[in-house]
């Protein structure tokens, strides 16, 4: 579980600071290159990674991959294609179905999501910093995962403190969203 800092959540991984983010992500996304490609170990680990992040980003924003990210989505895109229409539904359904309920509902929802979706993106991170005593190409890797972990992170946050907690049935609610969430990853890390 997350490590809290009161009221709100922070990783237990940090691999830049708040300051040096933009400086870090544009060269982990523009200038970096890698110095070799990525061992049969390294993909069999990192690709059911990317076929989770990616679909968890259906219905998010489109992200500039950094290229160790890009090779392997390039080679999953079309085994992640199968799952599209099922994430959409399912991201509509509970997306629409706390919004009719209310606006702390909404709010419940995104910080079940985030906290699944943060919890994972911290185990990728962890996973990642081990790797990259090896690979010191998943070092820039790591810090493109860490700051879609703090956005996962930054998202959890304004949820909390708009109310999410006052949701009708809080627990109950989240800890289903929760749970679909984590069922919906345990299918995109095998198809």
């Amino acid at each position: 579980m997350w490590v809290r800092r009161a009221p709100l959540m922070q990783p237990r991984v940090r691999l830049m600071s708040a300051q040096s983010s933009s400086a870090t992500t544009s060269s982990t996304t523009g200038s970096f290159k890698q110095t070799r490609q990525l061992a049969e170990e390294e993909k069999r680990v990192l690709d059911p990674m990317i076929r989770v992040d990616q679909s968890g980003e259906v219905n998010g924003r489109d992200k500039k991959l950094h290229p160790i990210l890009q090779e392997i989505f390039d080679r999953l895109v079309g085994e992640m294609a199968l799952l599209r229409p099922l994430w959409n539904i399912a991201g509509f359904a509970v997306g629409a179905g706390t919004a009719l309920m209310d606006k702390e509902a909404a709010m419940a929802c995104t910080e079940a999501v985030e906290t699944v979706t943060g919890n994972h993106s911290e185990d990728h991170l962890c996973t990642i910093v081990k790797m990259a005593e090896a690979n010191p190409d998943l070092k820039e890797l790591g810090k493109t995962i860490a700051k879609f972990r703090d956005d996962e992170l930054e998202h959890y946050d304004i949820a909390v403190e708009h109310d999410a907690r006052r949701a009708p049935f809080h627990s109950v609610l989240k800890a289903v969203i929760m749970q679909g969430c984590k069922s919906a990853i345990w299918v995109a890390e095998r198809v």
